[in-house]
Formats: structure tokens, sequence, C-alpha cells
């Protein structure tokens, strides 16, 4: 556990103005600076140039959602004293290593996070990026973006879908033409996004108005399975909450359209992401032009795909009435073959099919998977547990349910080892057969 030691400030001077940044244990965060502007249901603008001093909020900027039990129970309980719930909340934090020399411009990583495109934000604890940046020497910066109702469902002009996608191409236009005031190199920037953050990178590699803003992409346990064939739910989900569209009460909106999530049941898989990126609009093209337009950026685009071997263990096992028939015996089983299913439904297959048909086309792609090596923890290698791999933070993952079982020197020595891989791939774009991986790894060049 870090000791909190060597608290300071930092002013980076960068051609969008000076920040104030927060310098704390050998690493320095400029926090929750505003790329973008928006009026509800409107595309963003980005933020101009400032020639006062930018201070970062005392609270972190939050769209608005509902806490998800699940979340709650299984990563984490949200403070949420500590958060300011704002329906404009295109925000972006950056991490650089407070140890840096001038003469060598850093490589970026862009996390764009998870939570089904309806929950969570850039700046959460159990995604904090300061152990990783400091080990491998390299800037990541996190994004916040519009969720749910004001980012990922619309269908028409007065509720424009894709609004989200939007906020990160703003975001990531931010980051190419400033991040070299804070020692990043602007030429060598991979996106890293895991469930629908990596559903959201594998789209935004086909967005309009994204080309040449990133080199790489690392694209973890994206739910591509869930992403055909979506317009018929999506325009019943958008018909059905439209009387919420002018609601001034957000909390009431969120309340409101909650209410309307299972007439969408009957759509079947897809339903359990009621909210998503939307063909045919801006800045997307058709779906049946998609799988062409992924393979037109072979060359162009460096990709490391894949996914945890026990996916929807999150979903499944953790359900009381599912362990209430499937818990023992013959209906365990049944169980492990069903999370097996769906997750080769959702994430396997649907990774291998983009890997291949990627490599196909001459493009350079790593495919892995993650798998447990213990039996001491009930759901193996579920979703979401390659974020404390990824990111560490002891203290964040203390009381998650996801770990239950698996001792944190378990955690911290293989995701040490995978931190270094995926700085490898962001550094350059290949992964050395010689750099050491970690035994829960499963990675191969396609």
């Amino acid at each position: 556990m870090t000791s909190r030691q060597n608290i300071g400030t930092h002013t980076f001077q960068t051609s969008f103005g000076k920040i104030l940044a927060l310098k704390e244990n050998g690493i320095i965060k400029a926090k929750s600076i505003r790329y973008a502007h928006s009026e509800r249901y409107q595309k963003p603008t980005p933020v101009e140039p400032s020639s006062s001093e930018i201070i970062f909020p005392e609270k972190t900027p939050v769209c608005p959602q509902v806490i998800s039990p699940l979340i709650e129970r299984m990563i984490g309980t949200t403070n949420v004293e500590s958060f300011d719930v704002h329906e404009s909340t295109q925000y972006l934090s950056v991490y650089r290593p407070e140890d840096f020399t001038e003469k060598k411009k850093l490589p970026v990583v862009v996390w764009i996070h998870g939570g089904s495109h309806e929950i969570g934000c850039g700046d959460l604890p159990t995604s904090d990026p300061a152990d990783w940046v400091k080990e491998q020497k390299i800037i990541v910066v996190t994004v916040s973006y519009r969720l749910g109702l004001f980012g990922f469902l619309g269908g028409d002009e007065n509720r424009p879908p894709n609004l989200g996608l939007l906020d990160i191409v703003e975001a990531l236009r931010w980051v190419k033409n400033n991040i070299n005031g804070f020692g990043g190199d602007p030429e060598n920037m991979t996106l890293l996004g895991q469930s629908s953050g990596g559903d959201v990178i594998a789209h935004l590699m086909v967005s309009e108005g994204a080309e040449n803003l990133f080199q790489r992409v690392i694209i973890q346990s994206a739910p591509l399975g869930l992403r055909h064939h979506r317009q018929k739910m999506s325009a019943e989900f958008l018909k059905k909450t439209e009387h919420l569209k002018d609601e001034t009460d957000v909390l009431k909106m969120m309340d409101g359209y909650r209410n309307f999530v299972p007439s969408v049941f009957k759509y079947g898989l897809k339903a359990a992401m009621p909210f998503g990126t939307q063909y045919g609009f801006s800045p997307l093209c058709n779906e049946n032009e998609v799988v062409g337009k992924w393979k037109q950026k072979a060359g162009k685009i460096d990709v490391l795909i894949g996914l945890n071997d026990n996916e929807t263990a999150l979903y499944l096992k953790t359900s009381e009435q599912l362990n209430k028939y499937l818990g023992k015996g013959f209906g365990e089983r049944i169980m492990n073959k069903t999370v097996q299913l769906t997750t080769e439904t959702i994430y396997g297959k649907p990774a291998r099919n983009f890997a291949e048909n990627f490599s196909q086309a001459g493009g350079n792609v790593y495919l892995f998977r993650i798998h447990s090596t213990l039996k001491t923890n009930y759901l193996g290698a579920a979703h979401c547990v390659d974020l404390p791999l990824i990111f560490g933070n002891e203290p964040a993952w203390k009381s998650a349910e996801l770990l239950k079982g698996i001792p944190w020197e378990y955690i911290h020595e293989n995701g040490k080892k995978l931190r270094a891989l995926w700085a490898e791939f962001a550094r350059n774009g290949s992964i050395s057969d010689h750099s050491e991986r970690p035994k829960i790894l499963e990675l191969r060049k396609i």
C-alpha cells in the first residue's frame, strides 16, 4: 500500500493554457480538464484555449447514471459524495510520471472506460493508472463522456445517436493537439478500452473524423457479439423513453428509463446492453459495411484484442436465482457450460473473427486470453478481472467480491508482467517473443 507523501502541485505550460496539476507519490496528475461542452442531445463543441490558469474541480464530474448493485458488490462501493453529476461530462485527466526527461517524448495511452455505455466515468479508483504510469514511464489519459440517454440512445435529428462516440473523438483531438505540453508523443497514441469501452474503440477505428488520431488499439472484453441488428431494439427503446427527453430533473430521467428496460428483453442477448453505438448514423457507416471498413485499417492501426476466459460468470454465477437451481452438482456443470457458451458468443468468437479478418487483410494483430490458475475463487477469470491486473491500486480493490479468495500478491505478480507487455505494445505496436508472460496469459500474433 502506497503511503501519502511528497504531495504538491505542478503547472503544465501547454498550448491549451496553464494547467494546475497534483503531484503525489511520483505521479503528476492534471485532473478533470474540460475538453468540450454540449447542450442536451447536441454535438460537442471543443473548448477554446484559456489565458487564465486551469484549476481542477474539487469533485469528479460524472454523467447522470443509476448505480449498479452488481458492480457495487463485485467491484466496490461508490463514494457518491466525491462526484459531481453533470450532463455535459466531457472531461479528461492526464497522468505522467514525475521522473521525466524532456528530451524524449513518452508514449500515450488513452483509457476509455466500460460500463455498458450506461455507467462509470474516466476517473474511478479501480482504474487509477498511477502504478502503471510509474512502472512503465508512459502517459495515461482517462476520458469521461456522455452515457445512456445522453450519449448512446437516439435515432432522429432531435435525439441523435452516437453522441458519446463524438465526445470521445473530440477528446482524442484535444490529446493530439495538447499532449506535447505534458511530455507526450502525439504520434504515438494507443487507445485502451474494456467492455463497452472496447466496443467504442473498435468503432472509433472506423469513425468519420477519428482518422490519424491514434496508431494502436488495445481492446479488452468487448461485447462485439451484441453489436448486430440492434436497430429495432434501439428504435423501440427510443420511443418508449420519448416522454423523458425534456425532463429537467436528471434523477427522474434515470428512474424513468429503467422502467422500460424489461420491455426490450424480447430482443435476446443484445438487450443486456440496451444502449450502444448505432450504425447508419454519424460518425458510423451502415452495419453491412463495417467489416470492410475494419479491413481497410489493416496496415494503419496495430491491434491487441482479447478477453477473459469466464467473462459471463460475473453475471451468471452471481445471480441468486440461478444459483438456487444451478449452484451444485449437475446444476453446477450446467452453469459452467452456460458461462462457456455465452462467453464465446458475446466475446470469444467475435474477438477471434475480428482478429482473423484484420490479419487476412494484412493487419498487425495480437489475440489474447486471460485464464485463472486458482481454485479459490468461484468466478474464475470473469468480466472485469483484467482491471486490477492493468491498473493495480490494491486499496481500491480490497473489498471487491470479484477477487474473493485471490491473494493480492497473485494479482500484483501477474499484473506487473501484463502491464509491461501492454506498455511494450503501446510503445512500438509489437510484443517480443522473449518478453516475459504471466502464467495467466495466452497471447499469440495472428
